[in-house]
């Protein structure tokens, strides 16, 4: 039995590739013959996990838009008929959504694994911008589909946000009106909110994430030490033209990674189930109430993931500096290549310096995570969000510098296989 499937299958290859003889290099190139470093590690697996969280999205999205109607005076009314009354379409509606967090959160380790590892540095630069590109359109992608269920979080979340607008001098008051279609967000609103997120914003995405492996696979990937191993010894006993220190991608990664797939699907399974709305952190209880114009929610507030730049935003007392702050802490990190001196790559090999300062982003983070979450009252709170703000934005302003007075241990000629 196993016999006759392989030469099935041996003979669907021969027929495709007399048909199409360019897939099979591309597969080559990508897959069996792309030498991947043997010392991968934990924080390797969130780039598959992103594309496993992408093709979700992207399934669960076609299914919602048989149902979903664009328009401010249905749009509510037909997420409760997808919840109540489609065929599963509450557990569709529920993978979208936890999806959507999902998504975010391995980003953000992904990215997070790259500041460790040095993965923006030369020759990979154009890997980190393609990265944050792809963050950018996520960002968009995410806020686009937040206001389309109309609820009261999503209307009142849509016009302060696209109300940020309004600050540019001269042009924001027509921009802001532009973007919504209206004065206040409505069925135009709506209208192109659900074009750009279910068509532009998604072929933009797909484009970028593929340019994104392009480019990684061009230059090859980098691992926890931050050396290359074409650097390395060769004498592979098979192919002396092969590096020693990496493995080929398929089948020893492909495999390797259903483990950490299946763990993570058993996550957002558990949460799917028993927790869709995860306390108010993935779906808002203001959003399970339809939008209302004249109720304003006691708390206008962001989803988690954009509660940090949120916070930025808050905690500057100009609305136009406020403003500047917040895009300008995403747009410092297209920078990070050029800004990091150090003579090595990975956090493994710096000084206490550079670790303090990697440790320091990540707490400034989550604490501004924290304060944009909240209702933004507290004056103490304000203060320490300033600080916070300051110190994000000095990380990155004085890498040049703590970056090359920091002390370095050697870093060794091949690839190391401790953790």
């Amino acid at each position: 039995m196993a016999n006759i499937f392989i030469r099935s299958a041996n003979g669907v290859m021969d027929w495709v590739n007399e048909r199409a003889p360019a897939m099979m290099p591309v597969y080559r190139k990508h897959m069996t013959e792309y030498y991947a470093p043997k010392n991968f590690n934990f924080w390797y697996y969130f780039g598959v996990l992103a594309i496993v969280v992408l093709v979700n999205q992207i399934l669960t999205g076609i299914f919602l838009t048989m149902h979903y109607k664009p328009s401010a005076a249905e749009a509510f009314s037909s997420v409760e008929y997808i919840m109540r009354d489609v065929e599963w379409g509450w557990l569709i509606r529920y993978m979208h959504s936890t999806g959507a967090s999902l998504f975010f959160i391995v980003v953000y380790l992904h990215m997070f694994r790259g500041l460790m590892y040095g993965s923006y540095r030369k020759p990979r630069e154009l890997v980190w911008i393609l990265g944050m590109l792809i963050y950018l359109v996520l960002m968009a992608e995410a806020f686009m589909g937040y206001v389309l269920p109309w609820g009261q979080m999503s209307f009142w979340g849509a016009k302060v946000i696209i109300s940020l607008f309004g600050a540019i001098p001269v042009i924001g008051t027509g921009l802001t009106e532009w973007i919504m279609g209206d004065y206040l967000p409505s069925d135009a609103t709506l209208g192109r909110f659900f074009a750009l997120h279910v068509i532009a914003l998604p072929l933009v995405l797909l484009l970028l994430v593929v340019l994104h492996i392009g480019a990684l696979h061009e230059v090859g990937s980098n691992n926890p030490d931050g050396i290359e191993i074409k650097k390395g010894p060769k004498g592979n006993r098979w192919d002396a033209n092969k590096p020693a220190d990496g493995i080929p991608f398929h089948p020893y990664y492909s495999v390797h990674d259903l483990v950490a797939v299946g763990f993570f699907l058993m996550i957002a399974a558990f949460i799917i189930f028993f927790a869709p709305a995860f306390g108010g952190w993935f779906l808002e209880h203001d959003n399970f109430v339809e939008a209302n114009r004249l109720v304003t929610p006691e708390h206008i507030k962001p989803v988690w993931y954009y509660t940090p730049f949120y916070a930025m935003l808050r905690v500057i007392p100009d609305k136009l500096g406020g403003v500047m702050v917040m895009f300008g802490a995403i747009a410092i990190l297209f920078a990070v290549p050029w800004l990091d001196r150090s003579p090595v790559k990975s956090i493994r090999y710096k000084g206490w310096v550079s670790k303090a300062m990697l440790a320091l982003l990540a707490v400034c983070f989550v604490w501004l995570g924290k304060i944009g979450s909240g209702p933004g009252t507290d004056p103490m709170e304000t203060q320490i969000g300033r600080v916070l703000t300051f110190l994000y934005f000095a990380f990155f302003i004085t890498m040049p510098l703590w970056t090359r007075i920091d002390k370095t241990k050697p870093v060794p000629d091949r690839v190391t296989m401790h953790e």
